[in-house]
């Protein structure tokens, strides 16, 4: 099974990074092999504790750049644009194809194509507000 380069954020402020090869939306339970890769087992990660998954292009990120807060960018989108404000203040403008307000997370694809993101999974319980844009 292919490995999904991730970074996982707890509501707590937590921050893992790794690798998983065994998370799907509607398990509550999923692994991830934390960085540097080690011996270790893989730890256990609990979906209901997490603000999100993101699925990255790299971990080392780019720390300096600070993702466009717009649809401006020139980018071929797909599904209904959205503006997420997570409980910790947080923004995010991305594309769905499967938002509704009573499931427990859906995926959201950033709106910058330079963001490090690809893809994230988007918990529900850590959103303060989300909005069709």
């Amino acid at each position: 099974m292919a490995q999904n380069k991730i970074v996982v954020r707890y509501q707590d402020g937590r921050l893992v990074k790794g690798f998983t090869d065994d998370f799907f939306p509607n398990k509550e339970v999923f692994h991830i092999t934390q960085l540097p890769p080690a011996q270790a087992k893989p730890i256990e990660v609990r979906v209901a504790e997490l603000k999100a998954v993101f699925f990255v292009k790299d971990h080392q990120g780019k720390p300096q750049y600070n993702d466009l807060k717009d649809f401006n960018a020139p980018a071929a989108t797909a599904g209904r644009k959205l503006k997420v404000v997570f409980k910790d203040g947080e923004t995010i403008l991305g594309t769905t194809q499967g938002y509704q307000p009573n499931r427990p997370g859906f995926f959201l694809v950033p709106s910058d194509p330079q963001s490090n993101n690809d893809r994230c999974f988007v918990v529900s319980a850590a959103t303060k507000s989300v909005a069709f844009v």
